[in-house]
C-alpha cells in the first residue's frame, strides 16, 4: 500500500520530527511503500499565486508531484505542531496547491462552486499528528479544537476520506522523556491499527 507521509515542523530536534522517523519506521515494518515529505527540507513553496488559483495549473515540479502522489495514495499521515490553533504557513500553503479541483475534489457539472463536491482521494484513511502546549481543557472550553474541524471536516471529508483519525501529544513544553517515550509508542500503535 501507498502512504503518503507529510511533515510539517522546520527544527529538525522538535518531537514532531520524532514522530515522522517513528510513522516512517513503522509503515516500513509494516512493508508499505512510502512517500515521504519534509516540506521545510524539500522547501515546498507555499504560496499560491493568482494565476494557479485560477486555473489550477502550475509549473512547479514539486507541486505537481505532490499532487500525482496524493491523487494514487492509499492513506495519508501528516505531522504538524498547533501553532495559533493553525496548521504551520507551509502546510496551509501546501493544502492550498496540492490539494486542487481535479485533483482532490471536483463538483458536478453546472455547479459554480457553491454545492457539494465529490471527494476524488482514493485514500481511505487519514491520521493526523499534532503537538501543542495547550492543555485540553483549555483547548476544548477556549478555542473549540479547530485543527479538529480543519482536517476532519474541512479537508478529509471534502476530499472523499470518511476514515480520520487525530491525536494531539500535549504539554510539550513541560513534557518528560518517558512521557515521549510512551507517546511515540501511541504513535507505533496507530500506524499498526490503521496500517498494519
Amino acid at each position: 500500500m501507498e502512504i503518503l507521509v507529510i511533515l510539517a515542523h522546520p527544527y529538525r530536534e522538535s518531537f514532531n520530527h520524532a514522530i515522522y522517523q517513528t510513522v516512517l519506521d513503522t509503515l516500513n515494518e509494516n512493508s508499505h511503500q512510502i512517500l515521504a515529505h519534509n516540506l521545510y527540507e524539500e522547501e515546498f513553496n507555499p504560496l499560491l499565486e493568482g494565476s494557479e488559483l485560477a486555473t489550477g495549473e502550475t509549473s512547479d515540479p514539486l507541486v505537481l508531484k505532490h499532487r500525482q502522489e496524493i491523487k494514487k495514495a492509499h492513506g495519508i499521515i501528516i505531522i504538524h505542531p498547533n501553532w495559533w490553533g493553525q496548521p504551520p504557513a507551509i502546510l496551509k500553503g501546501w493544502t492550498d496547491r496540492v490539494l486542487r479541483s481535479g485533483v482532490a475534489y471536483q463538483f458536478e457539472e453546472g455547479d459554480d462552486g457553491s454545492g457539494v463536491p465529490e471527494g476524488l482521494l482514493v485514500a481511505e484513511t487519514a491520521l493526523v499528528f499534532n503537538t501543542s502546549n495547550t492543555p485540553l481543557e483549555r483547548e476544548i472550553r477556549v478555542f473549540g479544537d479547530p485543527l479538529e474541524r480543519i482536517w476532519k471536516d474541512c479537508v478529509f471529508d471534502f476530499c472523499g476520506i470518511k476514515n480520520f483519525n487525530r491525536k494531539m501529544f500535549r504539554t510539550i513544553a513541560s513534557s518528560t522523556p518517558k512521557e515521549r517515550e510512551l507517546w511515540l509508542e501511541d504513535v507505533k500503535k496507530t500506524i499498526n491499527t490503521y496500517f498494519p
